[in-house]
């Protein structure tokens, strides 16, 4: 018998948004997933490092309620993991008799560091000396936990690299969302100017700022926008925007040509390859970027509207001049420029919210067509 999600309940387990790139994700996955179901349950976390013990104890009781409050054999429930998501990971480590499913968000781990809760993460010290020599230890409970279920990455390469760690693993690949945003001026149209946008943490390359502004001629300038940017020290050509969202947002994006997402590696654990709430932000916009190739940003390619900057072993100096490059090679070229514009209306479409709806609803049928012809 054909499955129909409308008979299910989807219990869904996410950051709420505004708490991390994760929760903005969750906001518009569960919006556009929620016409496949006929109910749609949820548990939404603080950000990582931000919940005590009890608070995790009371997400996973919560949980649990959810799941029992459902129709028996008619429950589904997906959750959202990243490196520090402790509240989401514990809530479904162990929880059997129904079928999980979640999205790794930093593959090839679902969680980094399992034990993140709000004191840990307040000492340094405590929060690496414990977890980095424990990584063998957190990779098998994380395979204990998971390790025959289904896993969504955002990328083929994320995906690749959880089936290398977790061959058990049943794992899909689905491009991360792009959501409805107003449609702005055409490029050719906007200022002459890239924009920096995120939240502010290692790994996503704003220290490389200032090294790109030496590489830019004068009439390229470059905006910043995004959580903890207003921290970030200014100059000439560099604007600080800060934190946007609603009008602002627009507004940022409007201003820009190119975003630049000059990122590299995350964290000194291990290669991770997480998708980019940034570069799918940007093309919610219709407005392309100028990336490195690290990680799952090396699938990206000039379709999708990326200008892809291969760094190889390049020194900080040497990434920065060769993003500069590219920058204005797009930026200062408007016939190409609206060649991108074009490209990115495309790739819009295929990772809009109907779509990754559809490619969801394929993975949760699948899953569940197996689940009924084992039983």
């Amino acid at each position: 018998m054909p499955v129909d999600l409308r008979e299910y309940r989807l219990v869904y387990i996410g950051p709420a948004e505004g708490q991390t790139a994760v929760g903005d994700y969750a906001e518009n996955f569960v919006n556009a997933v929620r016409p496949l179901f006929g109910e749609v349950v949820q548990r939404r976390t603080l950000g990582p490092g931000a919940e005590t013990v009890a608070e995790v104890r009371a997400h996973r009781r919560a949980v649990a309620e959810l799941v029992a409050g459902g129709t028996p054999g008619r429950v589904l429930v997906h959750a959202e993991l990243a490196a520090g998501a402790v509240s989401a990971f514990w809530s479904i480590a162990g929880l059997r008799g129904v079928p999980v499913t979640a999205t790794v968000h930093d593959p090839p781990q679902g969680i980094w560091w399992p034990a993140r809760t709000r004191f840990v993460a307040q000492h340094r010290l405590v929060m690496h000396g414990l977890h980095y020599p424990l990584r063998p230890l957190s990779r098998r409970i994380e395979g204990i936990v998971n390790g025959d279920r289904t896993m969504v990455a955002l990328s083929q390469i994320g995906a690749d690299s959880i089936k290398a760690t977790y061959p058990a693993t049943t794992v899909a690949a689905v491009p991360h969302i792009i959501s409805e945003r107003p449609r702005l001026r055409p490029l050719t149209e906007r200022p002459k100017a890239v924009g920096f946008f995120g939240h502010v943490y290692r790994g996503k390359g704003f220290e490389q700022i200032a090294r790109i502004r030496r590489e830019l001629p004068d009439d390229v300038v470059i905006r910043v926008a995004g959580r903890g940017t207003e921290a970030l020290t200014g100059g000439p050509g560099v604007e600080i925007v800060g934190p946007v969202d609603g009008p602002a947002e627009d507004a940022f994006f409007d201003s820009v040509r190119a975003v630049v997402i000059p990122y590299g590696k995350r964290h000194f654990y291990a290669e991770t390859y997480p998708a980019s709430g940034s570069v799918a932000h940007a093309m919610a916009y219709r407005t392309p970027v100028v990336c490195t190739d690290y990680g799952a940003l090396a699938e990206l390619d000039e379709r999708a509207g990326a200008l892809v900057v291969r760094i190889g072993d390049q020194n900080p100096e040497q990434v920065a001049s060769s993003l500069a490059k590219a920058i204005v090679s797009l930026v200062s070229d408007d016939q190409r420029l609206a060649e991108f514009g074009r490209h990115v209306e495309a790739y819009r479409e295929a990772c809009s919210g109907p779509r990754t709806a559809e490619a969801f609803g394929r993975v949760w049928t699948d899953l569940l067509t197996r689940a009924s012809v084992s039983v």
